[in-house]
């Protein structure tokens, strides 16, 4: 196995993966605002008289995102393997960038009607394609600088962007919130976490423009051994495609789908069907995300000692046999049948506030429970108004919460952790860009994506008459399904080899 003629420093290698981890936080950033802020962008962009299908066109147009990656990988991994790693990945980038700006200028669907969710789909599938081509290229580019034996280590850096991405969407969309206030915050206030991905991404691009291009890719370009045709090399050669359908069926689907229940379903799942208070949801998440986030790091370089495939299995494994148990637990601490209400604190408040350009009349009651839970119930007096109500935990089923998500997030770091040196190492480098992006996106984007809006399509499919609240954990046969097929193929056919590719 070969390595470049000029190996990384120390110093360089550390700047390479600032550099690359820096951008693609961003990019990470720019993609999940849209999720962290699925209530609010149904009301935005969507009829208001059925909020039940507006948060599932809102989630539909989320995994939109997801389902075009992998045209965005074949695309970009493409170039990256024809032109060098650098320049590809500036260059989503600046089209992600560019898109999460525009939605955050789009005007509502009051304003231009349909108008309104047709752009936002278009920018929605641009930032897919972008983000298609990002992480395939920032992984490859890390891996290629670091050391062999370490690779596990120095990606894993780049694996707590996509986590750290969705922390940081939270914090700046809880901050806007606090600074603008909640009404503002509904009304327009949203948009600036949006409007603020341009500073970021000029940050961003001054950063990468300083950097070098990967020395295994200059290498095999000084030798004139680049690829002139990756998609054939990588598709139509069948003992390469072979390696990437077990990348895809025995790795990244299942990957895919622990990452977005551990992360995103979980507080679509906290925040609509526990309905637990906007905020306390997504400090839940937060708190979660931080506490958990380390653990990348640490199996990353653990897949360096053992092996990358072991620790993946495990983690998918554990995620099938805990996911309806713990979600279990997250239900019950909302459950109004396992709470005693304490009656005589109730209250009833009448306020009258402007909803779409009219004056409503809104009634609020707020009632307390004697384990320090409080249930908050607003009724407009409009046709068609539904009641909405909003769970405030007390601090100890707050940290039981956190908790639950924590262990899910447990799960995630134990099967992305290792994944992009896994992925790295399953491909030589002529074709890597190209060959790893596919069954990455695939798995990420089309299984992984589509979590929340399966699940939350299968738990709403679940209510009938005679159980119109329907079964709270149907939408996890979802990813326990995915992830159980992903574990018996990669269980069969997948090696624990530390280090698999030859340069």
């Amino acid at each position: 196995m070969s390595t470049s003629s000029a190996p990384t420093s120390k110093k360089g290698l550390w700047f390479v993966i600032t550099a690359s981890s820096v951008g693609t936080l961003i990019e990470w950033y720019d993609f999940y605002i849209f999720g962290s802020l699925a209530t609010i962008l149904s009301e935005q962009f969507f009829p208001k008289s059925n909020p039940t299908t507006a948060i599932l066109s809102t989630l539909a147009f989320f995994a939109a995102g997801f389902v075009v990656r992998p045209f965005g990988a074949l695309v970009f991994g493409r170039l990256g393997d024809l032109i060098g790693r650098k320049y590809t990945f500036l260059m989503t980038l600046v089209l992600m960038g560019g898109s999460t700006f525009a939605i955050g200028l789009v005007p509502s669907y009051s304003s231009i009607g349909l108008f309104a969710p047709l752009l936002v789909l278009i920018l929605r599938l641009i930032q897919g394609l972008a983000l298609g081509g990002e992480y395939g290229g920032a992984a490859t580019y890390v891996a290629e600088h670091a050391p062999l034996g370490q690779r596990g280590f120095y990606t894993s850096f780049i694996q707590t962007t996509a986590t750290l991405g969705l922390f940081v969407s939270i914090g700046v969309i809880l901050a806007t919130r606090q600074y603008v206030g909640v009404e503002a915050f509904a009304d327009w206030g949203w948009r600036i976490p949006f409007l603020l991905s341009a500073l970021l991404v000029v940050v961003s691009i001054f950063i990468r423009m300083r950097m070098d291009e990967s020395p295994l890719f200059t290498k095999i370009k000084a030798e004139g051994k680049i690829s002139k045709n990756p998609l054939k090399e990588s598709f139509a050669n069948k003992e390469n495609l072979k390696l990437v359908l077990i990348a895809l069926f025995g790795a990244t689907a299942g990957q895919g789908v622990v990452w977005y229940t551990g992360q995103f379903y979980a507080m679509t799942f906290i925040e609509t069907t526990c309905k637990v208070d906007f905020v306390q949801t997504r400090n839940i998440i937060a708190v979660a995300l931080l506490l958990g986030t380390p653990l990348f790091i640490y199996f990353g370089w653990l897949s360096d000692k053992i092996g990358r495939k072991m620790i993946m299995m495990l983690g998918m494994l554990l995620a099938i046999i805990f996911y309806r148990p713990i979600y279990k637990q997250m239900y019950a601490l909302t459950d109004v049948s396992l709470k005693t209400e304490i009656t005589d604190s109730k209250t009833i408040t009448k306020k009258t506030e402007l909803l779409e350009d009219a004056q409503v009349v809104v009634t609020t009651s707020i009632q307390q429970y004697t384990d320090g839970s409080t249930l908050e119930i607003k009724l407009s007096e409009s046709a068609d108004a539904l009641p909405k109500s909003a769970w405030q935990l007390s601090d100890r089923q707050f940290w039981l919460m956190v908790f639950f998500v924590w262990i899910q997030v447990v799960f995630v770091t134990m099967v992305y952790g290792p994944i992009a040196a896994f992925l790295v190492e399953l491909f030589p480098t002529r074709i890597r860009y190209t060959s790893m992006s596919l069954p990455y996106h695939i798995g990420n984007g089309v299984f992984g994506g589509m979590t929340p809006f399966i699940a939350t399509s299968l738990f709403i499919a679940s209510k009938t008459d005679a159980n119109p609240g329907g079964d709270p954990f149907a939408g996890l046969w979802y990813p326990i399904g995915i992830a159980a097929v992903t574990l018996v193929i990669g269980m069969i056919f997948l090696s624990n080899k530390k280090v698999k590719a030859t340069e």
